[in-house]
């Protein structure tokens, strides 16, 4: 932490609980790297209390938050304008104080999966997708692909109504399929995106055979623990480009980063490997 004065600007991330959470260590890095006046601290919030800690912020002198587990569908309500991307994955994320004192919600999920696709397999085009899983994190892909003119989001689910609900609520040339299809519906996809905990440290698999992913196909695991995944281990002995799921939580981070502190940070080498230090 570098050099604090009366007029720093202070933000910070808000869960129940928040020991877990890795933006701190992101967040400060980018403090220290550009000399930054302010501070980003956690918050551990009770469920109960957030509503209330939420309409605080201004109050406090908070230039904002973001929100973590397991309050990001709850806050929703407690913010007085709530982007429309956000309203369709139905989670905010971050949490801008405006300058008259209101709360703007958004969810920047969707720019970082996008931002970090983009960097890390720079020859992707959007065209057919198959993600799976149906969480917040799954929305924001669905979402992200969506807007970026996929003609196709192939989404599979353990639990098939919660698919469904994702095709209702974001819309677009989304089809929710069977889990026990999701091999059959890589035949012509250009993108397989884990969107699921399976195959995180301690967990179960992810049990899927890549064989009918095309030549030139982009696997992208959004897990991080561990960060070579068996899935992203798989599609590198298939030839296909393989992504990690650090990268969507480095660059979700900078739209917020950006309206609280004033600068636009870079997601590179440096603060990946200060980030990995720490998991």
């Amino acid at each position: 932490m570098g050099m604090l004065t009366g007029a720093a600007k202070v933000a910070g991330v808000i869960g129940w609980p928040v020991s877990h959470s890795r933006s701190p260590a992101i967040h400060g890095y980018w403090l220290l790297r550009y000399g930054i006046d302010g501070v980003y601290v956690p918050f551990p919030v009770r469920p109960g209390d957030v509503y209330d800690v939420i309409r605080m912020l201004p109050r406090l002198g908070l230039a904002g938050a973001n929100i973590t587990l397991p309050h990001k569908e709850t806050v929703l309500c407690a913010v007085d304008q709530v982007d429309p991307l956000a309203r369709r994955i139905g989670a905010v994320n971050t949490i801008v104080t405006e300058m008259d004192g209101s709360l703007h919600g958004s969810n920047t999920d969707a720019y970082g999966f996008r931002e970090h696709l983009r960097a890390a397999a720079p020859g992707w085009r959007p065209g057919k997708a198959v993600v799976l899983g149906a969480g917040g994190s799954a929305r924001a892909v669905v979402a992200a692909l969506v807007d970026a003119g996929a003609s196709e989001v192939r989404l599979a689910n353990r639990t098939a109504a919660r698919a469904e609900r994702v095709v209702d609520d974001i819309g677009g040339p989304v089809t929710a399929i069977a889990w026990d299809e999701r091999e059959a519906a890589l035949d012509g996809a250009g993108l397989l995106v884990n969107a699921t905990s399976l195959g995180m440290d301690g967990g179960p698999p992810l049990e899927i055979a890549l064989d009918a992913l095309p030549a030139g196909a982009v696997v992208n695991d959004i897990v991080y623990t561990p960060l070579e995944t068996p899935l992203l281990a798989a599609a590198r002995r298939h030839g296909l480009t393989a992504v990690d799921g650090l990268g969507m939580l480095l660059h979700q981070a900078r739209p917020g980063f950006a309206a609280w502190f004033g600068a636009d940070p870079a997601v590179d080498e440096a603060l990946r490997a200060h980030v990995l230090a720490g998991l």
